[in-house]
């Protein structure tokens, strides 16, 4: 695979200058258009009231043009009054029209007019607002996940993080794709519009303060990039990444990966499993899909294990991760349990059980 120069790239990305934004979840709201009709409602009704107050005394109105004033002036009053137009040509005169002005008539002006300059109001005071939530975001981000990527494989991966315990508010996605990120917002998940391989768009997304990073992106070639720039900015972050051809996975685990998955490999496999025993076949895809029938979950040794061999545990233990080596069940290296190791494990899912998200990067041997 030829790979472009990284100064090539940041040349290209600084000629069409590519712009991002954060874009947090957004509580379900009602629709614009309903919130408009019922502020136009209250402020009819508003207007009515006023009328109706005017005509009821229309005795203590004075009528410029012909000294009385009945319904039609009443709602003319209304109008010039609460919109604070005020023409002069109605007029209270007597001491109740008076008073009804200042103790009814000015509160509902007041009323009005908020209700008329409400939705202005709420827009000037979007953007402070959205400022202080993206403040307020980012200063409560704590070992994250970072998902590059929100395609097919992305979206299939952090539901299986979440499905083992992760909640939404500690995942944050990042794709080039405005609508993409709507999606993912739609989701419950933060969401970064721009290139992941530039290091601006990865700090806003934390990734310096990030525990797990997943990269899923559509080509081989940006996922070396994006994984270079992780890196540099996050030493101690779990890397996954994910690429087509199995020739760039040594290039993916040189460039700071801990661990690269070949997706076009992986589905051939599974294909090829399928043919030559569809149980089997039906078997392997139950497992990696995370929270239903059977599950592969990692998981300390506790200490009732202590000193047991891996078949003498209650689970059905696959393999046991002993420093830096991943050992099959029936390697005689085991010995015995120790309490440092880590098990993985096959487990039955049932409702309402989740495992908690391995917080520990096994180090590739």
């Amino acid at each position: 695979m030829k790979l472009p120069g990284h100064d090539a790239i940041a040349r290209q990305a600084d000629e069409h200058l590519v712009t991002h934004r954060v874009k947090l979840p957004r509580k379900v709201v009602e629709h614009p258009f309903r919130q408009v009709a019922k502020r136009v409602i209250m402020a009819l009704l508003v207007l009515v009231a006023t009328a109706l107050i005017v005509y009821f005394d229309h005795d203590g109105y004075n009528d410029n043009s012909d000294g009385s004033v009945d319904l039609l002036d009443s709602f003319y009053y209304a109008t010039v009054t609460l919109s604070t137009t005020g023409y002069g040509d109605i007029t209270p005169v007597s001491d109740a029209a008076r008073l009804v002005n200042i103790f009814v008539v000015t509160p509902l002006r007041v009323m009005f007019l908020i209700i008329l300059v409400g939705t202005t109001l709420e827009v000037l005071t979007e953007r402070t607002r959205e400022e202080w939530r993206l403040n307020r975001w980012r200063s409560t981000l704590r070992d994250h996940t970072v998902v590059v990527g929100f395609g097919t494989k992305g979206r299939s991966a952090i539901q299986t993080v979440c499905a083992t315990g992760l909640k939404k508010e500690q995942v944050v996605v990042v794709d080039p794709s405005a609508k993409v990120i709507e999606a993912a917002t739609a989701d419950g998940y933060a969401g970064i519009v721009g290139d992941a391989t530039r290091s601006e768009v990865l700090k806003r997304a934390e990734v310096h303060k990030a525990r797990k990073i997943i990269i899923a992106t559509q080509r081989d070639d940006t996922a070396v990039l994006v994984t270079l720039t992780a890196r540099q900015l996050n030493k101690g972050a779990k890397i996954v990444a994910a690429v087509r051809e199995e020739e760039n996975a040594p290039l993916l685990k040189q460039s700071g990966a801990d661990a690269v998955i070949t997706s076009a490999s992986a589905a051939g496999r599974l294909l090829g499993l399928s043919v030559l025993s569809p149980a089997a076949g039906m078997v392997m895809e139950d497992l990696i899909q995370q929270g239903s029938g059977l599950d592969i979950v990692e998981r300390p040794v506790i200490k009732a294990e202590v000193g047991k061999g891996p078949r003498e545990t209650d689970d059905l233990v696959v393999s046991v991760v002993r420093g830096h080596r991943v050992l099959g069940y029936d390697d005689p290296a085991i010995g015995t349990l120790e309490l440092t190791d880590r098990l993985i494990t096959i487990v039955r899912a049932t409702p309402g059980s989740q495992i908690a998200p391995d917080v520990r990067p096994i180090p590739s041997s």
